[in-house]
């Protein structure tokens, strides 16, 4: 299953978020269904991440690779069980005056079928959860009184 969504924070710079979303090892704080996140291992821009993340009823542990790629852009890769595919991709562009856009773009293949449907239901409102986690986050962060 495929989900894309974006925002609008014309209140923080595309770094500012880009740090935000790169602190992986933080993302059980404040993203909701994060359990925890460890990064393993990096390598320049690339990091091996051992997650756990929880979507309604289903908690699945797994192994991933993020590739940091400052200040445009993050992705998250597994073909580790129970995925056959996971994409994540967080995307910064600059929107004037100095704000930036979010988006997220997601892409699910579960082994299971079973497990694919209960994805299908609950990845859209996860998807828009995380762009408002990652919101309020930027807040608590950056001080930026809301509008």
């Amino acid at each position: 299953m495929h989900i894309e969504t974006s925002r609008m924070m014309p209140a923080f710079s595309c770094d500012q978020m880009f740090d935000l979303a790169a602190d992986i090892e933080r993302y059980p704080e404040f993203l909701p269904g994060w359990i925890s996140a460890h990064i393993l291992q990096r390598d320049g821009d690339r990091c091996d991440v051992r997650q756990v993340v929880g979507i309604g009823p289903l908690h699945v542990d797994f192994a991933s690779q993020a590739v940091l790629s400052r200040p445009q852009q993050i992705d998250v890769h597994s073909a580790q069980e129970p995925f056959s595919d996971y994409r994540l991709s967080i995307h910064f562009a600059p929107h004037l005056p100095g704000g930036c856009t979010l988006r997220i773009a997601a892409d699910l293949q579960m082994r299971s079928p079973l497990v694919q449907q209960v994805v299908n239901r609950l990845l859209p409102g996860s998807v828009n959860s995380i762009v408002g986690a990652f919101e309020a986050r930027a807040h608590q962060l950056y001080g930026v009184e809301r509008a």
